[in-house]
C-alpha cells in the first residue's frame, strides 16, 4: 500500500460531508482540481474507489462508507493526541479548534481579540456555521469547544453558561405595530415574517415561542443569515425574531424598532460546550475559564 496523507482524509471526510467536491472546496478554501486531486491520490492508495459521481453531486462507494466510519474515529484520537501533547507545553502556545453558530459571530471576534491579548501565543480556528452543522463538528469531535445558545439533548456535553442571550420580535420603524405598548402576543399571528433557515438555533427558539403560545406563525421568506434578514426587515418584508445581541446598531441609529410584546424579550444563554469525554488542552481550558469569568461582562459593554 502506497503512502497517505493526514491531508487527505481530511479532504476527503470534507467531501463524504458534503457529497459535493465544488462545496468542499468551498469549505476547505482551495480549488475544485485540489480537492480531486486529494481524493484521486488517496484512492490511489488503496488502490480502490472510495467516492462515485451521482448527478452532479458524488455518493460514497461501500469501501468510501467503511474508510469514512475508521477516519472519522481516528480523526477523534487524533484530537485527543494533539491535547495530551500540549499539555508538555503549556499555555505559551497551542491551538484551539473553535466552532461558533452563525449568531455567535457578533461578539465572538471581540472576545478572540481580547483573549489573544492574555495569551497571544494561542492560535484560535474559527468556524461559523448554523447549529446543525456545528453540533455534527461537536460529534464528530472536531471542534474543541463550541459556542452555541441551546445546548443539545442528544450527545454527552459539558455545557457552562457564560452570557445572557436575549430575543426578541423586531420591524421596521414605521410599522403599525411599532408604537404600540403590551402587545399581546397573539397580535403577531396577523403579520408575515422573515425567519432563519431549518437547522437555525434562531430558528428553532422562535418556533417553540410561537407554540408555547399557541399562535400560527406566517412565514414569507426563509434566509439564511441575520444579516439578510434584517435589510428584509428594514425594507418592510415582515417581521423578524432575531437575538438583540445581533442588531444593537440597527436599534440605536433607528433603521429598526423593537416591539414591546408581552414576555420578550425572551432571555436565553449563550454556551460554552464540549464533549465530557473531551481532553481539553491548556490552551482550550484557559478559553474555555475566560468566557466564563469574563466573557458576559465584555458583551454586555459590546453589544
Amino acid at each position: 500500500m502506497r503512502p497517505y496523507t493526514f491531508k487527505q482524509i481530511q479532504t476527503f471526510l470534507e467531501v463524504a460531508r458534503q457529497r459535493s467536491v465544488s462545496k468542499a472546496a468551498e469549505r476547505l478554501f482551495v480549488t475544485q482540481p485540489a480537492v480531486s486531486m486529494q481524493i484521486r491520490q488517496l484512492e490511489d492508495a488503496f488502490g480502490l474507489a472510495l467516492v462515485e459521481p451521482q448527478g452532479r453531486n458524488i455518493q460514497l462507494t461501500a469501501a468510501g462508507e467503511a474508510f469514512l466510519t475508521y477516519a472519522t474515529n481516528a480523526m477523534s484520537q487524533f484530537k485527543d493526541l494533539e491535547a495530551l501533547m500540549a499539555e508538555h507545553v503549556g499555555l505559551k502556545q497551542g491551538r484551539i479548534d473553535l466552532a461558533v453558530v452563525s449568531t455567535a459571530k457578533y461578539f465572538v471576534p471581540m472576545l478572540l481579540v481580547r483573549f489573544g491579548k492574555l495569551l497571544p501565543g494561542i492560535d484560535v480556528q474559527l468556524n461559523i456555521d448554523n447549529r446543525e452543522n456545528v453540533l455534527g463538528l461537536l460529534a464528530r469531535n472536531e471542534a474543541d469547544l463550541v459556542v452555541m445558545g441551546r445546548t443539545p439533548s442528544h450527545l454527552d456535553c459539558e455545557a457552562t453558561p457564560f452570557a445572557t442571550n436575549p430575543l426578541a420580535i423586531v420591524a421596521p420603524p414605521d410599522h403599525p405595530l411599532a408604537r404600540r405598548k403590551q402587545l399581546p402576543f397573539a397580535a403577531l399571528a396577523e403579520h408575515a415574517f422573515v425567519v432563519r433557515e431549518e437547522g437555525s438555533g434562531t430558528r428553532a427558539a422562535m418556533q417553540r415561542l410561537f407554540e408555547q403560545h399557541q399562535t400560527a406563525l406566517k412565514v414569507v421568506m426563509t434566509m439564511p443569515s441575520n444579516e439578510t434578514i434584517k435589510q428584509a426587515v428594514m425594507a418592510g418584508m415582515g417581521l423578524s425574531f432575531l437575538s438583540l445581541r445581533t442588531v444593537r446598531h440597527e436599534l440605536a441609529s433607528g433603521h429598526l424598532a423593537l416591539l414591546d410584546v408581552q414576555g420578550l424579550p425572551q432571555i436565553n444563554h449563550w454556551y460554552v460546550t464540549h464533549l465530557s469525554s473531551k481532553k481539553l488542552s491548556p490552551a482550550a481550558k484557559a478559553f474555555k475559564t475566560f468566557l466564563i469569568e469574563q466573557g458576559g461582562a465584555l458583551m454586555d459593554t459590546w453589544s
